[in-house]
């Protein structure tokens, strides 16, 4: 019998710890090797890192698609921009950006997935061509440049087309581009495996060049986010954030103040607070900038009742990878639930009082006695 209750135990424990969100956090790391240009002889290594609470954000985001336009909606320039920038310290010609941005796709080992966002599969290193191409898309729109998604339905497969500024010099065929509004979009693939001899924008396979492609414009990729990747061609330094939160419990409408630290104390910082309500996804509640010691403060007006999980993150720079705290916890009770909780302790309060005031009221009638029976 007390085998049996203490494995109950240890399965209401593993149960409990798998739904609740963990309390620590950690970073994802991946490497990239770069070229100076096609063929050439320079070596660049990018390092890339992944907050949790960003891989979370994404993983947790809707991934249906009710149709190909909705294809747009996993290009994430913002979150992908310092990747971008990175590239820009070593190409200034934009064809040599894009054959720098198909070097790095080029390294993701391929492995049909289903769709995903790019910090995913930054993070899982995996994909296929259409997750590629989204990788692709949101670095090439990061730096500024025209870019679509091509998509050939026939043959299963997606790529990108770039509007260049001059016909590709590098492609080692005639360049091959698709028209589309009078626009010349040249195709770049994503997939190959061979970052140092694989495809260059320009270079077509042969099976796609009478393929019909769908040209998807890239008027619904995601306008705004909140955090971004960390990249860096040195080895970032380690970077933490912290969170205290006051009250823990509290009724709902009330106010709950956030407030952490960066370390090393930088000023003028993007801190994202992350939280999660119950079973919902991970949402941005808001970004606070921090002081010039590094600390930063909000406060929450609460509107939903329930559990709320909640963190802070900092995104990093080119020296520092980004941060996120530990997950703090608050509960918050609904008005409804307090002032039910209220009238229930009225009404026992009530109930007591109105039973010691009858039992004293017994008490204090006195049962009648027989009457005496004289003696004679």
């Amino acid at each position: 019998m007390k085998k049996s209750k203490t494995l109950l135990l240890v399965i209401v424990l593993f149960i409990i710890s798998y739904l609740l969100p963990h309390g620590f956090s950690e970073n994802y790391s991946q490497s990239y090797q770069l070229l100076d240009k096609p063929d050439g002889s320079t070596y660049y290594g990018l390092n890339v890192t992944v907050q949790q609470s960003l891989y979370e954000y994404y993983a947790e985001k809707s991934h249906g698609l009710d149709s190909n336009s909705n294809f747009a909606k996993f290009v994430t320039p913002y979150a992908l921009k310092p990747i971008a920038d990175c590239l820009l310290e070593i190409y200034t010609d934009d064809e040599d950006f894009i054959n720098g941005v198909l070097m790095i796709v080029h390294q993701i080992p391929y492995n049909e997935t289903p769709a995903k966002y790019p910090v995913e599969t930054i993070v899982e290193n995996k994909g296929d061509c259409d997750l590629f191409s989204y990788v692709a898309a949101s670095i090439v729109k990061a730096h500024g440049l025209d870019v679509v998604l091509l998509y050939y339905e026939s043959q299963a497969h997606m790529n990108i087309g770039v509007s260049l500024s001059h016909v590709p010099h590098d492609a080692r065929e005639q360049a091959y581009y698709v028209t589309y509004n009078n626009i010349r979009y040249y195709v770049a693939e994503v997939t190959g495996g061979d970052w140092q001899n694989g495809w260059r924008v320009g270079e077509c396979p042969d099976k796609l060049k009478n393929a019909p492609a769908q040209v998807i414009t890239l008027e619904n990729c995601e306008q705004t986010t909140y955090g971004q990747v960390s990249a860096s061609y040195k080895t970032l330094a380690y970077s933490t954030i912290s969170l205290i939160i006051s009250p823990t419990y509290l009724i709902q409408g009330g106010t709950v103040t956030l407030s952490g630290q960066l370390s090393p104390p930088l000023q003028n910082r993007t801190v994202t607070i992350y939280i999660k309500i119950n079973n919902s996804p991970w949402i941005v509640l808001d970004t606070i900038t921090t002081n010039h010691a590094g600390y930063f403060t909000y406060a929450w007006n609460t509107e939903a009742a329930g559990i709320c999980y909640i963190r802070s993150s900092w995104s990093g720079n080119n020296d520092y990878a980004g941060a996120d705290s530990t997950i703090q916890t608050v509960t918050i009770l609904s008005t409804f639930f307090v002032l039910l909780l209220a009238v229930t302790l009225i009404l026992v309060c009530l109930g007591m009082v109105v039973f010691f005031i009858s039992r004293q009221t017994r008490l204090e009638i006195q049962e009648p006695q027989p009457p005496e029976i004289p003696y004679t």
